[in-house]
C-alpha cells in the first residue's frame, strides 16, 4: 500500500508541459497537492459555471488531482492510526493534504477513513470524469479492497454482507403481476451467425437473440443475481452511484441523487416499494469504467462489430443524424427494482440490450410511426427532448385517446426480455421499457 501511495503522490506532484492542469493559474497550482480542500471547492465551482462538455480540461484535472491528493492523505493517516495496522507507515513530512494546524488523526476515525477515501475518489470520477487519472484511481481503490480483505477481523467487518443477501427477494411487490400479453411479437433467433445477423440488419427490424450470453461469468460463476457478489465488487457497497428517483425521467417528481451502492441496495433493491414515485433506478450509467472488475464479467457481443447498412436519414431525428462514429461500443448499466420505466424514446445508435438478471417488457415502434408518437420539443432550459415521446405508452386508454388520438393507430412490436436474452434495437426505433422484476441489463451502443 505504501508503495502505491508514494507512486500516486509522485504522479500528481510532477507535471510535464503537456499536462492540461497547467492552464490553471500558477497561484492555484502552488496549493497542490498539500492543500486539496480549497482546490476541490474551487474546481467544483468551475464545473458548475459551464455546461459539462464546455468545462476547460484544466478544471476537471484540478478537481481530480486534488481529490486524489486528499484520498492519499486519508488513506495514509488511516493506516497509521488504525488499531489493526501495528506496523503501518509513518505519515510523510510532506503532510499530504493536511492542515498544518490540524492533528493527523482529526476526522480520520477507524470506522470512517475508508468510506471517506472511497467517496472522494468516486466523486472525482462522477463529477470530473477522472480527467485522465482513471488508472490511478482504480489502483488506489483496488489497494483498499485488498487491504480490507487481508486486514484484521475488526477491519474486515466493514466488508460485511447482511444475512439474506445471497439473492434478491421475491414475492409480493418484488415482481409485477400485470405482465402484458404479447400480441405483436418481435422476431427471434437462436445465436445467429454474423452473416445472418448482418442480413437481418438490412431489414431494419428488431430481433430477439437467444443463447449468446451463456459464457458470461455474470450469468454463472460471478453472478449478478447475487447481492452479496455485487456488494463485494463495490468495496462492501461503499462505491458511489448516481441514482434516478421516481418511476420515469418524464415524471414531474423525478429527481437524481448520488448515494453509496449499499444505500441503493438497502433502499430500493432489498425491500418492497409500493409508491412508484419512490423507486430508485441506476440508469444509463457507465458502471464498467467506474468499476472495471464488473466489466470482466461480461463481453461485448460480436454483433456490435458488424457494419450497419446506410441510414435512411429522412426517418431519423436530428440527434440520430448527428451522432458521431464510435471507435468502440458504448456500454451502460441499467439496474433497478420492478416497476422502473424508460419512457418511449429513441437512441442515436444501434443497440443490443442484454438481460442479465430478471425480466423486462419492451415495446418498439418503427421510425415510420413517429408522427403518431407525439415527440417532445425543446423544453424549459433549452433542453432538446425531441427523442422522447409525450405519451405514456402504458397509460390509461381513455386519457391516451383524449390527449393523443393518433397514438392508438401506431403499429408496434413487443417482447418480454428474460435472463440470458438480447434485443437488437435498430437506430431510430422508438422503445418503451418497463422492469417486471428486479432487473440488471447492459446496453451496447454502436454504429
Amino acid at each position: 500500500m505504501q508503495r502505491v501511495l508514494e507512486q500516486t503522490y509522485s504522479a500528481i506532484s510532477v507535471r510535464d508541459g503537456s499536462d492540461p492542469i497547467n492552464d490553471c493559474p500558477a497561484s492555484v497550482l502552488a496549493l497542490l497537492p498539500a492543500h486539496p480542500d480549497p482546490l476541490i471547492a474551487l474546481a467544483h465551482l468551475k464545473l458548475h459555471t459551464f455546461p459539462f462538455a464546455s468545462v476547460p480540461t484544466c478544471w476537471r484535472r484540478l478537481y481530480t488531482d486534488a481529490s486524489i491528493a486528499k484520498a492519499v492523505a486519508l488513506i495514509e493517516q488511516g493506516l497509521v492510526h488504525s488499531k489493526d495496522y501495528a506496523t503501518g507507515p509513518s505519515i510523510s513530512k510532506r503532510k499530504r493534504g493536511e492542515d498544518p494546524d490540524q492533528s493527523p488523526d482529526d476526522g480520520v476515525t477507524e470506522d470512517a477513513w475508508v468510506d471517506k477515501a472511497v467517496k472522494v475518489l468516486d466523486m472525482a470520477g462522477i463529477m470530473a470524469g477522472a480527467a485522465g487519472r482513471e488508472e490511478l484511481i482504480e489502483t488506489l481503490l483496488s489497494e483498499l479492497q485488498s487491504y480490507l480483505v487481508h486486514a484484521a477481523p475488526s477491519q474486515r467487518k466493514r466488508l460485511r454482507v447482511d444475512k439474506g443477501w445471497d439473492s434478491f427477494p421475491v414475492g409480493r411487490n418484488m415482481e409485477l403481476s400485470d405482465v402484458p400479453h404479447i400480441q405483436h411479437p418481435i422476431q427471434s433467433a437462436a445465436a445467429p451467425s454474423m452473416q445472418a445477423f448482418e442480413m437481418h440488419m438490412k431489414t431494419a427490424q428488431p430481433l430477439c437473440i437467444k443463447d449468446v450470453l451463456n459464457h458470461w461469468p455474470a450469468m454463472h460463476e460471478r453472478p449478478w443475481s447475487s447481492p452479496a457478489y455485487l456488494l463485494d465488487k463495490t468495496l462492501g457497497g461503499r462505491r458511489l452511484v448516481p441514482v434516478e428517483i421516481g418511476r420515469s425521467y418524464t415524471d414531474v417528481n423525478w429527481g437524481q441523487s448520488i448515494i453509496t451502492f449499499r444505500e441503493f441496495m438497502e433502499r430500493y433493491m432489498m425491500c418492497q416499494i409500493t409508491d412508484p414515485g419512490k423507486l430508485g433506478y441506476l440508469a444509463q450509467h457507465d458502471l464498467f469504467s467506474q468499476i472495471p472488475s464488473l466489466r470482466n464479467d461480461i463481453a461485448i457481443p460480436d454483433y456490435c462489430y458488424t457494419d450497419p447498412p446506410p441510414l435512411k436519414t429522412s426517418s431519423l431525428t436530428a440527434s440520430e443524424n448527428l451522432s458521431n462514429r464510435l471507435d468502440e461500443p458504448l456500454l451502460n448499466a441499467w439496474f433497478g427494482p420492478a416497476g422502473t420505466v424508460s419512457p418511449l424514446h429513441t437512441d442515436p445508435y444501434h443497440n443490443i440490450l442484454c438481460q442479465v438478471v430478471g425480466k423486462k417488457y419492451i415495446r418498439l415502434y418503427s421510425p415510420s410511426q413517429t408522427s403518431k408518437l407525439y415527440p417532445r420539443g425543446v423544453e424549459d432550459g433549452g433542453v432538446n427532448m425531441s427523442n422522447t415521446s409525450e405519451v405514456d405508452a402504458e397509460g390509461a386508454l381513455n386519457e391516451l385517446e383524449a390527449r393523443y388520438p393518433l397514438f392508438r393507430q401506431a403499429e408496434y412490436l413487443e417482447t418480454i426480455l428474460s435472463e440470458g436474452e438480447c434485443l437488437y434495437i435498430p437506430v431510430g426505433w422508438w422503445h418503451y421499457v418497463r422492469s417486471l422484476s428486479v432487473s440488471f441489463s447492459v446496453s451496447f451502443w454502436w454504429n
